[in-house]
Parts: C-alpha cells; structure tokens; sequence
C-alpha cells in the first residue's frame, strides 16, 4: 500500500495525502517522544530564521542549527517504525513534506487525539 501511494497523484492534495498516512509511521513511543521534543524545536527555528533578517546572522545560525537537529531526530525516529515513509521524489518534495508535517500535520496529529490514541497502544 505504501510503494502504491509513493507513485500516486496525491489525491487531495499534499495535506491530505499526508494525513492518510500519517497514523501508519507513528506509533512507535520512541518516535512519538522524539516528535513531542523537536517538532517545537523546528517551529522555534524556524522562526528564529525569520527574525534573523531583522536581527541579525546569530539568529540564522541558531534558527538553523534548531531546524538541523529536529530533522536528524525525526529521521532517527522514524527509522525505529514498523512503517517505513514514502521515498521522496526529490529536494523539493522533501521540504514541502517536512515543513507540512511540522507546521500543520503533527500540530493537527496531536489536537485531534491521535497522538495520545498511538502513545496508549
């Protein structure tokens, strides 16, 4: 079912699509704690990157250095799944996912008890 979606259109849409999935490759605690601990991580360095156009190359680095870490944690985290990810098709399609999954589809993962539903099992 994964490799079939990894080749689809991506009815819906990216969100969407994301979503669909999104149950299957996080149930594992380990997984759950590393996202619980830097999805907010890549949230605050991303916005430390936007600042730093007003503030200044420390925040960049900062901003940066925060977004690099959550991305190797997650990637570790997932890698600990009995379901794998979909291969991405590429560069862009790797940030469009990542900042998806870290800006809405986690956020929505956790607000909508899917969260506590995958840690209790």
């Amino acid at each position: 079912m994964i490799e079939a979606k990894a080749n689809d259109d991506r009815p819906g849409g990216l969100l969407a699509w994301q979503w669909s999935l999104y149950r299957d490759g996080h149930r594992d605690r380990r997984n759950l704690a590393l996202h619980a601990l830097t999805v907010p991580l890549f949230l605050a360095g991303t916005i430390l990157l936007i600042f730093s156009l007003f503030a200044g190359a420390g925040l960049a680095i900062a901003g940066a250095a925060s977004m690099l870490v959550a991305l190797v944690a997650q990637g570790r985290g997932h890698a600990v799944e009995a379901t794998r990810p979909v291969p991405f098709r590429g560069a862009g399609d790797f940030l469009a996912r990542f900042f998806v999954e870290q800006w809405v589809t986690f956020p929505r993962f956790v607000l909508s008890g899917g969260f506590a539903r995958a840690w209790r099992r």
